[in-house]
């Protein structure tokens, strides 16, 4: 079993002895070292490891040591007093301390650094594009340049060679999908970006970092009118590095508060902007806090900027914005002082003298002119830039809401069907047909903003002022939200989703921004997925025309109906001059008395009509 106990192990040669004489003469043979050879003499000694330095088990007993007395002294008694009775108090046990060390916090900024073209040489004006070329030129000539070109080559080329031959980036599972039918649908917070300020304000606009989401730009503001909060906020927003949630990356210094803010996807260093005193600004983020280009104010709009967007065009340096004073402005941040073109959001079914529907939200996310206006009246304008009359710019007028639309976004695989949101409903609408094709069950709390998820044709997100954050998937149903999640308590204003469609960033009105990680079901294409759902919105689409076409049936008919009634009274209807004097005859007649003209009613034949009134 392991354990060695002791022993002594003693080996002796074996010698056969015979009678005793002998027996001595071998052993003195074996003394003298003849059989020192053949003998062996072992001695082991073995203990377990646990007797190894054990001190000592027991003490001796030994008698005492007078080590000295102590002298009396009585005066020193005089000096104390005694205490009667004492208690003491010993427990047998070690005295142990606690402390707690707290180690000194750093805190990390992010510092970035900005490369541009230069090593040119003086005689050389780096921003004259001919000067550049001829130098180039002049440099491709040179033979010490052809000659350091081919040496760097030689050297280059085994491993682009190798990268040739193995395609280090090849999708092997390209175009498979894992099903998540079974996986509930769930959803985790990763950080909390809050507004740095003592006076909170409301998260008014959300913009994700163009390429791969690292930052975040977040607008902050206060709309209500005469709010207390107006003397004491600040003026800034901020833009967070996901990663660095402690503190702002950047903050952005307007002269009045930002309704609105969006990154350029066409240059991450640029935004655009709109201000509560109706201003247009653009930020380069290369070049500090302060706006790059501010439109004037004689020029700008006479309400607060509720809403901007970037034009997809051949530029990049192209923006249209709208407000609640009913105009849609179009910019080029190049040169601000004044707009490009002008829209007034007039409604052509409105009363005379009615003014201009004011804008709240703005969908351009298509090419060629086409775009949307969300109003405070509650109703959706389809316009288009490039009509060739200017009457057409205002196109059809979609009835949507009780209230504002405070959001208007486009489904980005189905462009022809956008969504709004606006009093408690998130509606569903094809451009084709003036009513809904889908729409939700009325929310008991107000519904704020909404947008659609980049990477899954059915899935949306809704906040609502209750605090709640809802995520739609309409691909396996479509009467409830797959997730609900109560994401802060005083109200969810804004949501935005990253390009990947994996985070979702919730503002709320007390100026907290939630990022949050969807899972895998939720965020990933599921198999069939755009077919089902380009399916289901085609037949929500064709039931919508088939009952928009039996109303408008119905109305014909009735209207026909009313007319047919009319012409058939117009027929009917006798003079009533002549009605008259055919009722007095047949009243004189049936009295057989005379009036007052001497009329009696003998020989006049009344009319059945004059018959029947008399009667009654």
């Amino acid at each position: 079993g392991g354990v060695h106990r002791e022993e002594q192990v003693v080996r002796y040669a074996r010698v056969r002895l015979g009678p005793p004489g002998l027996w001595r003469a071998n052993l003195r043979e074996a003394s003298g070292g003849r059989l020192a050879a053949a003998m062996e003499i072992t001695t082991v000694y073995q203990k377990e490891r646990r007797e190894f330095g054990r001190p000592v088990g027991h003490f001796a007993t030994v008698s005492p040591v007078d080590l000295g007395g102590f002298d009396t002294a009585p005066t020193k008694r005089e000096e104390y007093i005694e205490r009667n009775p004492s208690s003491l108090a010993v427990q047998a046990v070690p005295e142990q301390s606690e402390h707690q060390v707290n180690t000194e916090r750093f805190k990390y900024t992010s510092v970035g650094m900005f490369h541009q073209e230069g090593g040119w040489p003086k005689d050389v004006d780096s921003t004259e594009k001919e000067q550049t070329t001829r130098y180039r030129k002049k440099v491709e000539k040179d033979e010490e340049y052809i000659r350091q070109v081919k040496a760097l080559g030689e050297v280059i080329e085994g491993p682009i060679m190798q990268n040739i031959a193995v395609d280090i980036y090849e999708e092997y599972f390209q175009g498979e999908y894992a099903d998540h039918s079974t996986e509930p649908p769930s959803a985790k917070t990763l950080s909390v970006f809050k507004d740095p300020n003592e006076t909170k304000r409301s998260v008014s606009s959300i913009s994700w970092y163009p390429d791969g989401g690292k930052k975040l730009a977040v607008a902050f503001s206060t709309l209500q009118f005469q709010d207390w909060r107006q003397e004491a906020m600040s003026n800034k927003s901020y833009i967070w590095d996901v990663n660095n949630p402690n503190a702002p990356d950047q903050e952005l210094a307007p002269s009045s508060p930002l309704n609105c803010l969006q990154y350029n996807p066409k240059d991450p260093n640029l935004l655009v902007s709109g201000a509560y005193n109706g201003l247009v600004q653009c930020w380069d983020t290369r070049r500090g806090e302060a706006p790059v280009e501010t439109s004037i104010i004689e020029k700008s709009h006479r309400d607060p900027v509720y809403d901007v967007w970037w034009l997809q065009g051949k530029t990049a340096y192209e923006c249209a914005s709208t407000s609640t004073d009913g105009q849609v402005l179009w910019w080029d941040i190049r040169k601000l002082a004044e707009p490009a073109e002008q829209l007034s959001l007039d409604d052509k079914g409105a009363a005379p003298g009615a003014g201009p529907m004011g804008g709240v939200s703005l969908e351009y996310s298509t090419a060629g002119g086409k775009f949307l206006v969300g109003t405070e009246q509650g109703k959706v304008v389809a316009c288009n830039r490039k009509a060739k009359n200017p009457s057409d710019r205002v196109g059809t007028i979609y009835e949507g809401h009780c209230g504002p639309v405070y959001a208007l976004a486009r489904n980005p695989f189905f462009p022809k069907y956008f969504m709004t949101v606006g009093d408690w409903t998130v509606r569903l609408w094809n451009e084709d047909i003036k009513t809904p094709v889908m729409t939700s069950n009325y929310a008991k709390d107000y519904i704020l903003d909404a947008t659609w998820s980049p990477t899954r044709p059915g899935v949306f997100a809704t906040t609502k002022m209750d605090g709640t954050l809802d995520v739609w998937d309409y691909f396996y149903k479509q009467n409830e939200p797959a997730l609900s999640l109560q994401v802060d308590g005083d109200g969810l204003a804004r949501v935005k989703m990253q390009e990947a469609g994996r985070w979702v960033a919730a503002g709320s009105v007390d100026g907290s921004v939630y990022m949050l990680e969807l899972c895998d079901g939720l965020s990933q294409m599921q198999q069939n997925e755009k077919q089902g759902v380009s399916h289901m919105l085609d037949r929500e689409s064709k039931r919508e025309k088939n009952l928009e076409a039996r109303a408008k049936e119905l109305r014909a008919r009735e209207l026909r109906a009313k007319g047919q009634a009319k012409e058939e009274g117009a027929e009917a209807a006798v003079p009533w001059e002549e009605r008259r004097k055919e009722v007095e005859a047949e009243f004189w007649r049936l009295t057989g008395l005379t009036g007052p003209e001497g009329v009696t009613g003998e020989g006049i034949e009344p009319s059945e009509k004059s018959s029947e009134t008399a009667e009654q």
